[in-house]
């Protein structure tokens, strides 16, 4: 069984110019940074189709602390400012505002119990129904803020176990009664593992069954919607704009992670029809692909675009054009890796078809080009891109042959 490893703060005295939390008119207040900070392990992005009771939108979070920090106790952010004046860590200024801010909201609850006024009031104030509705997860977060803290070793701790009875009665250990509790704690630990399908066999093991009665009868149905609320997070990142190399990079790395996440769900676990589980893995495939299906639809024309040569001048090439043909190849390669978790493989087959024939034709001529003129730039770097996006689309070895094809050229203009 893995127990969660203690934590030590060393009293070491801030310094102002090394804390990157001083309140400035172009960011966000210091206070807010830290206390958002304390929570992201279970911070998740807008937009949201279904709430999980596992993890609290950065939105939601933000409205509470204002709320906090202007009408339930003003002057929160100049106590955490003397706090940190004072010699304490931001983990420690923090932890004291969070204590100060449970007994505050328990105050202002208990006021607004049973006056109509008052609890309108309170509504407005922190944000709305939508806000209002998160109270009581936001302050169970809050009173369980150090467990959250060690989930994360735990999780790292948990998925390095090999069997999955061991990695079963690990997650056994965590405080299943309490559901709430075990949700944010589980969805700590799926942002720790690389492979949750791990994790549903893990609990399937310990449920005796891979349904949905029998996950939820062991008390590991927080575990599935932990890791149904990592897949929506992903969504809002995994489409690039095709125009930066990190940006892509982090858009495919998403979009394998919502995959992973998807099947570790939908093909590890028998859902009962019609219900939420079902219905959310149908949804986020949805919104997934209607995300994805406008970048696809334009590699094609992206590709024919940035590889032709201009007709009149000298042989110019566009760099952003280039990288968005290339970016857009690997968007592709990356939606065949995922295609099991989208609804797009109509869509898929015709542009993987579609992008074998534009790359062969656009190679050809672009090695056409460089052979005539192995001085020009535009050329190179056209044939460089077509060679790459040809190892992207086929395999290394016609992109060698094309690599060769063109060393023997630059060798004869040399």
């Amino acid at each position: 069984m893995v127990t969660m490893p203690g934590t030590t703060t060393a009293a070491k005295k801030p310094e102002p110019e090394k804390r990157g939390l001083r309140r400035d008119d172009d960011v966000q207040p210091a206070g807010m940074t830290a206390f958002l900070a304390a929570f992201e392990p279970i911070i998740i992005e807008e937009p949201t189709y279904f709430t999980f009771d596992t993890s609290i939108s950065r939105k939601h979070l933000k409205r509470f602390w204002t709320w906090v920090s202007r009408d339930v106790l003003p002057g929160m952010e100049m106590k955490f400012d003397g706090l940190l004046e004072a010699g304490n860590t931001v983990d420690a200024a923090t932890q004291i505002c969070i204590n100060d801010m449970l007994a505050g909201v328990a105050r202002v609850r208990a006021e607004a119990n049973g006056d109509y006024d008052a609890d309108r009031r309170m509504t407005i104030q922190i944000g709305g129904e939508e806000v209002r509705d998160r109270l009581d997860i936001i302050l169970v977060a809050l009173k369980s803020r150090h467990l959250i803290t060690k989930a994360g070793n735990f999780g790292k701790k948990a998925i390095s176990l090999t069997e999955d009875a061991a990695l079963g009665a690990a997650l056994q250990s965590l405080p299943l009664k309490d559901q709430t509790l075990a949700g944010l704690l589980m969805h700590v630990i799926v942002g720790q593992t690389a492979h949750p399908h791990r994790l549903i066999t893990a609990a399937s093991a310990v449920a005796g069954k891979a349904n949905e009665e029998a996950i939820r009868g062991v008390g590991m149905g927080p575990l599935v919607d932990a890791i149904l609320a990592h897949a929506q997070n992903q969504l809002a990142q995994m489409v690039p704009t095709l125009t930066g190399m990190s940006d892509i990079d982090s858009a495919c790395k998403h979009l394998d992670r919502y995959h992973r996440l998807i099947r570790a769900v939908g093909s590890y676990l028998e859902l009962a029809q019609n219900s939420r589980w079902t219905k959310s893995v149908a949804e986020l495939t949805k919104q997934a692909s209607v995300r994805l299906e406008p970048r696809l639809r334009e590699v094609t024309g992206d590709i024919a675009q940035a590889m032709r040569r201009p007709r009149d001048g000298s042989d110019r090439f566009d760099a952003d054009a280039l990288l968005a043909a290339l970016n857009g190849m690997y968007l592709v390669s990356g939606v065949r890796e995922a295609r099991d978790s989208l609804a797009l493989n109509a869509l898929f087959e015709q542009i993987w078809n579609e992008t074998a024939q534009s790359i062969e034709v656009v190679v050809k001529r672009a090695l056409d080009e460089f052979r005539d003129n192995p001085q020009s730039e535009g050329a190179a770097r056209r044939l460089d891109t077509g060679i790459k996006m040809a190892e992207i689309r086929f395999n290394t070895e016609y992109a060698d042959v094309l690599r060769r094809a063109r060393d023997k050229f630059s060798q004869r203009a040399g």
